[in-house]
């Protein structure tokens, strides 16, 4: 896969994703949207599975997706790169942050979020408000709400 990590797009991670329909629709947001995909292996499908390529159709584009093959490679290539972890544990809403053109905005896996030490080496962390009798939003419809943000104080432009 060529990924050339100099290009200035919002990147969304996710972290060993579980639901192959979650990151088929991910996949077409982020090619609707100009975002690069960037997912953290193992995922708990193939990209085989008849329930991820219902969904993901004709938008997915391998120049456009990078894969990781575990969450330290992920963050070794990552040093000098800014990552937002957006999790409901996090205190700062995510329309009260700044975000930057070249940030990469990290999901944790639908099933279980991201271990305590990927929470503990992030610094950035926002939520999504929402009601407080809801456990959380789907992976899916959270990308997109964050993206559109990104890309709106970014003014990013396809």
């Amino acid at each position: 896969m060529t990924h050339n990590e100099s290009i200035i797009v919002p990147k969304i991670a996710l972290y060993e994703p579980d639901i192959p329909q979650n990151t088929a629709a991910i996949i077409r947001t982020c090619s609707c949207l100009g975002a690069i995909l960037e997912i953290i292996e193992p995922c708990g499908f193939l990209l085989s599975d008849k329930r991820f390529k219902r969904v993901v159709m004709d938008y997915m584009d391998f120049k456009k997706i990078k894969f990781y093959k575990s969450s330290n490679e992920f963050f070794d290539q990552k040093k000098n790169s800014r990552i937002i972890l957006m999790t409901t544990k996090a205190k700062k809403i995510y329309t009260t942050f700044n975000f930057k053109k070249n940030d990469t905005i990290l999901f944790g896996r639908e099933s279980a979020g991201v271990p305590k030490k990927i929470h503990e080496y992030i610094n950035f962390k926002l939520k999504i408000p929402m009601s407080k009798t809801k456990r959380s939003l789907n992976v899916a419809t959270s990308v997109a709400i964050v993206l559109a943000e990104n890309l709106r104080q970014t003014n990013y432009n396809l």
